[in-house]
């Protein structure tokens, strides 16, 4: 038996990092104020780390749907696969050449470009789809603050959010 709605247990599930984030600090600053100059210098670590949890947990919660999309997503020693009802494919990241947001559809899609194959089009909420942020943020270059401000923005347009090499001339801008 849950003192839980489901509802309520799959939104602490969703900011999971945050709330341990949050509890680490608080133990941190427990042994700071508490028993002694002893336990000062582990709590300050534990206070530092609780931080850094809840500045990576937040980064989670934003790119986190509700995993409930078309498709299926599996991430697995440096390839990400999908499986979709109509669509599929896998890409190797250590091959893969442009990430894009397609905004056309809804709901947004990620798109993953790899050189002699068709791209992989990834609904924002498939299952599994929270896995893509450990993957992305190994791309060399990638700015994940902006991947999760194009990934709330609104706009309809699509927007290249990491390139391997510029495939276009050097005069063009991204924005």
């Amino acid at each position: 038996m849950s003192f839980l709605r489901p509802e309520a247990k799959a939104e602490l599930w969703r900011w999971r990092e945050v709330l341990g984030g949050i509890a680490v600090a608080l133990t941190g600053l427990w042994l700071v104020a508490g028993p002694g100059l002893l336990l000062a210098i582990p709590g300050y670590a534990l206070i530092l780390a609780g931080v850094i949890f809840v500045w990576i947990g937040g980064q989670r919660v934003r790119f986190r749907k509700t995993g409930l999309g078309a498709g299926a997503v599996q991430v697995d020693e440096g390839q990400i696969a999908y499986f979709g009802p109509l669509t599929g494919g896998v890409i190797a990241l250590r091959e893969m050449e442009r990430l894009s947001l397609e905004r056309g559809a809804y709901p947004a899609h990620w798109k993953l470009e790899q050189p002699g194959q068709n791209p992989v089009m990834i609904p924002v909420d498939a299952a599994g789809a929270d896995a893509l942020f450990d993957a992305f943020a190994a791309l060399p270059g990638l700015r994940t603050e902006r991947m999760l401000a194009e990934l709330a923005d609104d706009k309809t347009l699509s927007v290249v959010i990491w390139e391997r090499r510029s495939m276009r001339p050097a005069s063009t801008l991204l924005h």
